[in-house]
């Protein structure tokens, strides 16, 4: 979905600037769907073949192992702050906008929805003896930072939607949001 909205984005932010020969832009955005559906299906596939791959190994090498599982980890932790700072772009431009127009509250709601039961399922999975608790959280603890604190900015985010939205808006207003492109120039407003 994320590709998806990427080729949007991208498709629309060039489709503005005009460019002269459309068939340069339908021929990179198809170009970029294909790369993303061969991304899509190859990666899972090779992840699938090499777990295949090891269960038939009856020994496993523990440096190995060692070096598998602290990848997982920095990957983790990696996808964790991209993840968390993924939301304060919205945030900042919200509030110097002072509205969140624009913007669907639908995605956030359903996000947080998504990051609310994975975070829970992390939690609910808690192993009954205490040590191996601490062990599990720490083991987890990317993932439970990513579900958790980006649930608390979706917060953040809810609440500008609750201050900043308009109790009525007259029928100009609406039709002047139709007419208005979804994209516009940072520097041209």
């Amino acid at each position: 979905m994320d590709l998806i909205m990427i080729s949007q984005f991208a498709y629309y932010k060039l489709k503005n600037k005009s460019m002269k020969g459309s068939g340069s832009l339908k021929g990179m955005c198809i170009a970029w769907l294909l790369i993303c559906i061969t991304l899509s299906v190859i990666l899972p596939s090779q992840l699938l073949l090499r777990n295949l791959e090891k269960t038939a190994e009856l020994e496993v090498d523990q440096k190995t192992l060692g070096i598998t599982e602290m990848s997982g980890f920095i990957c983790g932790y990696v996808s964790s702050v991209f993840y968390l700072g993924s939301r304060f772009p919205q945030l900042h431009k919200n509030f110097q906008r002072k509205s969140t127009e624009g913007t669907s509250y639908m995605l956030f709601a359903l996000a947080m929805l998504g990051n609310f039961t994975y975070g829970l399922s992390l939690v609910l999975k808690l192993p009954a003896v205490r040590h191996n608790k601490n062990q599990y959280i720490m083991h987890h603890l990317p993932w439970l930072i990513g579900s958790f604190g980006v649930l608390v900015l979706d917060f953040f985010i809810t609440a500008q939607f609750i201050l900043y939205r308009k109790h009525k808006r007259t029928q100009s207003n609406l039709l002047a949001l139709e007419v208005e492109p979804l994209l516009v120039d940072e520097e041209e407003t």
